[in-house]
């Protein structure tokens, strides 16, 4: 790395890179190998919070910068070597300086984002879809759905991730997702245009249950605000720019999680099961509802905080 570039860096925690040092990086480095490694040093140096799509700096330096240069993350490293033009190096540098020293996710400054095995396009108007309920929908919801389901509702849908994961899962299946925010239902249907689905995915502004007149689902999907007052207080700051809307819900994150458990009953089929994530609210969760017998699902790819109930449960509860 170059001497000047790497004496005007800190590894304090509000380290934010100089334009003298971006304007030395785009002089100075050359290819993509060369960005890479700069740009991971520089991630590392600035403490960065990962988990809007990658969970380390390597991964993160090489998804950004692939993606600025409108190259497919499966490129081949020996790639990697290839010089750069004055163009490239300032579109890299422009995006390193979001993530660094704005702290905006990567998912925002690529409006990309994966879930379930399938690309969608997000905004700072929905959350970067990163629920572990992706491995359940690849596993077609085994061993806990019985059936091939007809009818899936993703409450609390905001990009639409999970509803058109769903529906690609289940080809057969009529799904519905429901948000409040008209802003990202916006953002939902640019996805389901995006795979095709107007005629087997629909989506509704709703209060929850409110706007859904009776329809009843096999089976009811919600990854809901959660989070409580002590760990919003506490998030880091790429978490700010994400949509307070989606993640706050009062004091102990279990405001929406309330409501869904007294109303899921009466839209489900009576085979229907409700999944639903609360995340670190899940202590919290079985303290207000000690009667509730939920089933809490394991993951193989590591996640928790994600239960099971019945109809039969929720009406005998």
């Amino acid at each position: 790395m170059n001497s000047s570039i790497d004496s005007a860096m800190s590894s304090a925690m509000d380290y934010k890179i100089a334009e003298q040092v971006f304007q030395e990086a785009v002089n100075d480095l050359h290819t993509l190998r060369d960005f890479i490694r700069w740009t991971a040093c520089s991630f590392e140096k600035a403490n960065l919070s990962f988990g809007h799509g990658t969970d380390n700096a390597w991964d993160e330096a090489v998804t950004l910068i692939l993606d600025s240069l409108k190259m497919p993350n499966t490129t081949d490293s020996s790639l990697f070597d290839c010089r750069l033009t004055g163009t490239e190096k300032q579109q890299i540098v422009d995006n390193i300086e979001q993530r660094v020293n704005q702290r905006k996710p990567l998912a925002y400054i690529t409006s990309r984002a994966w879930f379930a095995g399938h690309e969608f396009y997000v905004d700072e108007r929905v959350l970067v879809p990163r629920s572990p309920i992706a491995e359940l929908i690849e596993n077609k919801f085994a061993p806990w759905l019985l059936h091939t389901p007809e009818t899936i509702l993703d409450l609390c849908t905001g990009g639409g991730c999970i509803a058109i994961a769903c529906a690609m899962a289940y080809p057969d299946a009529q799904v519905d997702g429901s948000d409040l925010s008209e802003d990202a239902l916006a953002v939902a249907q640019l996805n389901k245009e995006k795979f095709g689905l107007d005629n087997r995915c629909g989506f509704i502004q709703s209060n929850l249950f409110d706007n859904l007149h009776g329809k009843k689902y096999d089976l009811i999907i919600s990854n809901p605000p959660y989070v409580d007052a002590v760990d919003m207080a506490m998030l880091p700051d790429e978490y700010h720019f994400e949509p307070e809307i989606g993640l706050a819900s009062g004091q102990d994150g279990l405001d929406i999680t309330r409501k869904i458990l007294q109303q899921a009953a009466e839209h489900l089929t009576d085979t229907g099961i409700l999944i639903v994530e609360v995340g670190n609210s899940a202590p919290a969760l079985e303290e207000a509802f000690p009667d509730f017998p939920f089933t809490w699902i394991d993951f193989e790819r590591g996640g928790d905080g994600v239960f099971m109930l019945e109809k039969m449960q929720l009406l005998s509860s």
